[in-house]
């Protein structure tokens, strides 16, 4: 991405939630089944909580069990970075905001269809812009 949003530590501690900080800069994870959206079904578009970059489109949301967001396809392949996880004794694929590094969950090849993806992401680390058309 060429419209990068770089801000030091505490811009980013000012501009957030203490719980969207966590997630987002420090890599940290909301409780499943907690997060303002892991149920919603409200149409719209999902942009990043930290720089309002678009991530994901509602029409890929899906419920899958997971207590979490859960998407089967990025709005656009340069909108989601992705990164070796190798903490907490597991190999994982860690998402993040292609614009900011914010984190914003993991990837793991185990969704439906057309993707056999299913991007699991924080509220928190989310901010849903309803769709305005009736």
């Amino acid at each position: 991405m060429d419209d990068r949003v770089e801000k030091t530590d505490d811009e980013w501690r000012q501009e957030l939630t203490p719980e969207q900080y966590a997630v987002c800069r420090c890599g940290g994870t909301e409780r499943p089944f907690t997060g303002k959206y892991w149920d919603t079904k409200t149409k719209g578009t999902y942009h990043c909580a930290g720089c309002g970059a678009a991530l994901f489109a509602s029409d890929t949301k899906y419920e899958s069990g997971s207590g979490w967001p859960s998407f089967y396809a990025a709005i656009d392949d340069a909108a989601v970075a992705e990164k070796r996880d190798t903490s907490h004794g597991m190999i994982r694929t860690e998402i993040l905001c292609a614009r900011c590094d914010s984190h914003l969950g993991h990837v793991f090849p185990d969704g439906p269809q057309p993707t056999g993806l299913r991007y699991c992401t924080n509220s928190a680390s989310l901010k849903l812009e309803p769709d305005t058309e009736k």
